[in-house]
């Protein structure tokens, strides 16, 4: 198999007092680009269990990552300041989590791995490597898509930032989940493997089709064989005039390679008329303008 993803191993500094990070002030109270509340909100997914989790910002980062693909079931085992978190450190999650505080607000802590997957059916464990425990690995795609169709309640451990999760605590999992990285930089932050393990998950439950615009826009219908075949005419007309049909033998294949691109745009009535326009800019130059002479009208009493 090949060599696969390790959480970040490093210790993290934690973060620096600011006073612009108060929760209802400042960056607190900042959402991120996108947020809607007037659309509903999609839940539900695996329970996302963080294991001893070591920094304020990872937590509120793995709710920004969990909000953003409709996770809502956040589990947290033993988190080294406690929590509910207070002072800066509650500050500093609240504003990583950039308007997903919601999630930090509904967070269950538990004392222990094993009271916090009592409940669930069935559960996953990150981590690089298999550890001789003889279990299924899986990516990330795989394992959400079977999370997907699968009844009853999945949940996913993530151990901490430096150490990763223990060999006892990989034990209660049924499956491993493990990540197909660069082997030279294998090294993901917690919040980046949340936010990957919930767009596999929103994929697979969702669909990945892109989300309707929101803006509405005029659309063209498409373009008539007529209208189709009078831009090529004019258009070949105009090459021909410039020379570019050479040599003459090879010309018929020329035009229906250059009539195939077009086809295989599917144009639409307005991009006919936009090329047309544009060769006609190219082959005439400048549009001219028209002066008009200025009316002389009596001042305004």
């Amino acid at each position: 198999m090949a060599r696969t993803l390790s959480l970040s191993r490093r210790p993290l500094r934690p973060a620096a007092k600011s006073p612009t990070c108060a929760f209802g002030r400042g960056l607190g109270a900042m959402v991120g680009a996108g947020t809607d509340r007037t659309r509903t909100a999609l839940s539900g997914g695996p329970a996302i269990v963080l294991v001893r989790s070591q920094l304020a910002v990872n937590i509120g980062m793995c709710a920004r990552a969990m909000a953003n693909f409709g996770l809502d079931d956040l589990r947290l085992v033993a988190p080294r300041e406690g929590w509910p978190r207070a002072g800066q450190y509650r500050d500093v999650a609240y504003a990583a989590a950039a308007g997903a505080a919601h999630l930090l607000d509904r967070a269950r802590v538990f004392a222990t791995v094993a009271e916090a997957v009592a409940d669930l059916n069935f559960l996953y464990a990150t981590t690089a490597r298999e550890r001789g425990q003889f279990k299924p690995v899986a990516t990330p795609a795989a394992a959400m898509a079977a999370t997907a169709l699968a009844p009853g309640k999945r949940g996913v451990l993530f151990g901490p930032e430096r150490t990763g999760l223990d060999n006892d605590e990989i034990a209660l999992a049924d499956e491993i989940v493990t990540f197909p990285v660069n082997p030279a930089y294998a090294s993901l932050n917690l919040a980046q493997a949340v936010l990957l393990v919930g767009y596999e998950w929103f994929k697979s439950a969702h669909g990945d089709a892109p989300p309707a615009s929101t803006v509405a826009r005029a659309v063209s219908p498409p373009a008539t064989r007529e209208m189709t075949l009078a831009f090529f005419e004019f258009l070949e007309g105009k090459l021909d005039e410039a020379g570019f049909f050479r040599p003459v033998t090879k010309k018929p294949g020329m035009r229906r390679n250059l009539r195939n691109m077009f086809h295989r745009m599917a144009m639409t009535q307005q991009d006919v008329r936009t090329f047309w326009g544009a060769v006609v800019r190219l082959t005439e130059g400048p549009r001219v303008e028209v002066k008009t002479r200025k009316r002389n009208r009596p001042p305004k009493s």
